[in-house]
């Protein structure tokens, strides 16, 4: 008994370990601050303590899975993912209630609101791992025939759930399952002859669509039916001050708020911008305020540690499965991360995607941790190996 206990503690990546319990102090401490202001009649913060507690059962129920058993679940956990996203589309109000003109949660009593979005990201992270894993394995000699396959396979995957989350509607996750796909197609290994012109076409109609929509708005109205206040997130994010008494008040606030916090920051507690919603989406404007750019840049560079601690398990690991593995959870936290701080500053459009492992919300925070709970079962099961000569 002692023996195992003795190899199982043994292979835990207490690096890891202590990235993530830097990211809980920080969001201990925002949510503290950020439920301080009055406007809240609930505890966040017992309740994120709660969450992690169930993400850290998460990570242990996961870490002993090894490669084969994940990719014999991926699909049945696709699916799962598919079906509970479709269900709320159908299910009725008293089951999945429209929150801030979205119908992304199941109301499960005793539990709170559940996200299935926020899971699917990591059951399409391991499908898709499983499914370039098997086309190589089929297809040993590389043509462009084989490389369109392996990309029409990765499109269709994500389709599914991608359709599905729009019709909630959900941008900001929508845009996350494109990253996740985008990242792992870029790790594939197929032709750049093939993705160069499509990643070309795909920035120009971006850009067309952002022409129009400034300056042209009328036509799109006109001829695709889109109506200009649809508009007003990129309007109000173009200049957010001539829409602060309506879709760009967040921006403004959060602008005052890290500006105000200069270099060092106002302390905690020390908090005079008032901001809405702010333990969860906009919680990076709490840490830049009251901890300044020093406070702010530590945050960053804790993120920046994550995302190379996992691109050195992908890059050590022999096992391709697990090395696709972690790029789809780097391109989801990365994506996250760039978003969600970007947004606060007025770099990106606001889309609601919360802050990983910091921002208030419990589906939110599960599925980062069932992500990181595979990211530890990688370690977990690959380090006796690491230092192996063979190729």
């Amino acid at each position: 008994m002692q023996k195992d206990q003795y190899n199982f503690s043994s292979k835990i990546d207490y690096g890891l370990a202590f990235i993530l319990f830097l990211l809980f102090i920080v969001s201990c401490i925002a949510i503290y601050s950020a439920q301080t202001t009055g406007q809240y009649g609930e505890n966040f913060l017992l309740k994120q303590l709660v969450w992690y507690t169930v993400g850290v059962g998460i990570i242990l129920g996961v870490i002993t899975f090894d490669s084969d058993q994940l990719k014999k679940i991926s699909w049945y956990a696709y699916g799962f993912g598919n079906v509970l996203l479709a269900l709320l589309i159908v299910a009725p109000s008293s089951i999945a209630p429209v929150i801030n003109g979205a119908k992304s949660w199941y109301k499960v009593p005793g539990f709170g609101s559940l996200q299935p979005s926020e899971f699917m990201k990591i059951f399409l992270i391991l499908t898709l791992a499983n499914v370039i894993t098997n086309h190589h394995a089929k297809h040993l000699i590389k043509t462009i025939e084989t490389d369109f396959l392996l990309l029409l396979k990765l499109g269709l995957i994500t389709f599914l759930p991608l359709i599905l989350v729009m019709q909630q509607p959900d941008l900001g996750t929508s845009l996350v399952l494109i990253a996740i796909l985008l990242g792992m197609i870029f790790i594939s290994g197929i032709s750049w002859r093939i993705l160069l012109p499509i990643f070309t076409a795909g920035v120009l109609i971006v850009a067309t669509i952002f022409y129009f929509v400034l300056w042209h708005p009328d036509i799109l109205e006109k001829y695709l039916g889109v109506k200009q206040y649809q508009f007003g997130r990129i309007y109000s994010w173009i200049d957010p001050y001539n829409y602060q008494s309506s879709t760009g008040f967040h921006l403004t606030r959060s602008l005052l708020a890290i500006g105000s916090g200069q270099t060092a920051g106002k302390g905690i507690g020390n908090r005079e911008v008032y901001l809405p919603e702010s333990h969860s989406d906009f919680i990076f404007s709490i840490i830049g305020e009251e901890f300044g750019f020093i406070g702010s840049s530590i945050v960053i560079s804790l993120f920046f540690l994550l995302i190379y601690h996992i691109t050195k398990i992908g890059m050590e690991t022999k096992n391709p499965f697990y090395s696709y593995i972690c790029v789809g959870v780097i391109s989801m936290i990365t994506f996250h991360v760039f978003q969600n701080i970007g947004m606060t500053i007025g770099v990106l459009p606001i889309t609601g995607i919360p802050l990983p492992f910091i921002s208030y919300g419990g589906s939110s925070l599960l599925g980062n941790m069932l992500g990181m709970g595979i990211i530890f079962s990688i370690r977990y099961h690959y380090k006796k190996y690491m230092f192996s000569t063979d190729i």
